[in-house]
């Protein structure tokens, strides 16, 4: 039998300025080491017949599957603040578009498959590190509830690929609502090409935001939902300790998704300028200023909106900046309301957020990990003797202010029990700790040894379980496990 996918493209349909017509370069031996199952089944996919030989060469673009229209798409981008007119997939194809079995259009995109128009002199591939970090990292995150790219699968491609030495090849095939980015709007907004803006901004509004169709101002309407979804997007990175590590316009997504996981890390001790990715040298992506880096790469597509707003310049620009004025409150109350929720608050008082900021103070004061402590925390509400104080460097500085927050949660009704639980279901016992996930990817690479990866992503997909015997993979890193950079592996 045929592997089989059910195309239905609508992005190779829009003019060809908008993409180069590119099909994958085949490579000498693919082998799949990880098939995500559930997601095949969620696309329509038969996952027996992907895990055949026939599958690995179609996840590998050695062999183009009927239906598909491979497109490396075109985008531009502010690279650390500073504007590059066009970047594009330079490593990545879009094989074409799925209906998903919940009526979600869905992108299918090979990642390393080799060059591009838009390769700027890179090989157009992958090393088998990235590949699955972002394997482990975006399905942990789908786990975790925050809106992501999905992983459905890794292959190795039987060759090698030189960075700094000779790495193992492979290919991650990314799933998306869509592989838009602010960048996007860019690319055709610094060439004046207002009517393609356009084109992309009807394109968008009705894949992403169809509700907007029929709006009276349709363009203020989608950039006031791409805000929206920005908001609740980067407050809920926040609640789980994520840095993303290169929020450039090019990896900003106009669907809300969570895309490109390069450098990206969770913090260990808590730390709101936190820094990970080896090339954030200024701290421009640091945890804290996540936020203000949202506002500002959403002001970059509100300039490139500005000409379907008005043509009256001023007035353009005015309902812009009302529309931008919105995301601070939208992201503080999604950020407030997440963290009332990880205390156990189930309502809302005077005087919650000064008291959720002093324990945030003293969690970095003593470095105190940012998930554990969280997670002890539920423990707490039902024991007193629970081992949250653990978490800080002094244990008095937790038992001063637990005496308030007890005094806080016992003017609601809710028992210990159902507060426990309702905390429980959102701060995780597990994330992807960096410590973790450098282990596995390094047997992979040096052994071509995939069970701890395996376990990894087992455990991840459970976040909030307790999985007794996987206790260890909770654990913090020990001083000499602790990673200090992690890098984009383009």
């Amino acid at each position: 039998m045929t592997v089989h996918f059910p195309f239905q493209n609508s992005y190779s349909a829009l003019p060809d300025s908008f993409f180069a017509r590119v099909a994958p370069t085949p490579v000498a031996a693919p082998r799949l080491i990880k098939l995500n199952r559930p997601l095949a089944l969620q696309l329509g996919l038969d996952p027996d017949l992907l895990e055949t030989p026939e599958g690995a060469a179609i996840l590998a673009g050695k062999t183009v599957p009927d239906g598909a229209d491979p497109i490396a798409m075109a985008y531009a981008g502010h690279q650390f603040g500073h504007f590059v007119p066009q970047l594009g997939d330079g490593r990545a194809i879009l094989l074409g578009e799925v209906i998903d079995k919940d009526g979600v259009r869905r992108d299918i995109q090979l990642k390393g498959s080799g060059p591009t128009p838009f390769s700027r002199r890179g090989d157009g591939r992958a090393a088998l590190g990235p590949v699955l970090r972002e394997y482990i990292v975006s399905e942990a995150m789908f786990a975790l509830g925050i809106p992501t790219t999905r992983s459905l699968a890794a292959v190795v491609t039987g060759e090698h690929v030189m960075r700094e030495t000779a790495l193992p090849g492979a290919v991650l095939t990314r799933v998306a609502s869509s592989h838009i980015r602010v960048g996007t709007f860019q690319f055709f907004a610094a060439r004046r090409d207002t009517e393609a803006v356009r084109r992309l901004a009807d394109h968008v509004i009705v894949r992403h935001y169809p509700e907007l169709r029929n709006a009276e101002r349709p363009y203020h309407a989608l950039l006031a939902g791409v805000v929206a979804r920005q908001a609740d997007l980067v407050a809920r990175w926040l609640l789980v300790g994520f840095i993303h590590g290169v929020m450039n316009t090019d990896n900003s997504s106009i669907s809300g998704e969570t895309i490109d996981y390069g450098p990206c890390a969770f913090m260990d001790a808590y730390n709101p300028s936190q820094v990970f990715s080896s090339i954030d040298e200024m701290g421009r992506y640091a945890y804290a200023n996540q936020p203000r880096i949202a506002l500002w790469n959403l002001t970059r597509l509100a300039e490139c909106l500005l000409p379907l707003f008005s043509d009256e310049q001023e007035k353009a620009v005015a309902e812009a900046q009302d529309i931008l004025g919105a995301f601070s409150d939208q992201f503080s109350a999604a950020y407030q309301a997440g963290l009332r929720r990880k205390v156990g608050l189930f309502t809302e008082r005077d005087g919650d957020e000064a008291l959720i900021q002093d324990l945030l103070d003293a969690m970095a004061k003593n470095q105190a990990d940012f998930t554990l402590t969280f997670r002890k925390l539920g423990d707490a509400a039902v024991d007193d003797s629970a081992d949250a104080r653990a978490q800080f460097m002094e244990p008095a500085a937790f038992d001063e202010w637990a005496g308030r927050w007890r005094a806080r949660i016992a003017l609601e009704p809710q028992g210990a029990s159902e507060r426990q639980a309702a905390m429980h279901a959102v701060n995780p016992m597990f994330i992807p700790r960096n410590h973790r996930v450098e282990a596995v990817i390094q047997t992979a690479v040096d052994d071509d040894n995939y069970a701890p990866f395996e376990e990894l992503v087992k455990v991840l997909a459970k976040p909030f379980d307790d999985q007794p015997e996987y206790a260890a993979y909770a654990d913090p890193p020990l001083p000499d496990q602790r990673v200090l950079q992690t890098f984009c592996g383009t």
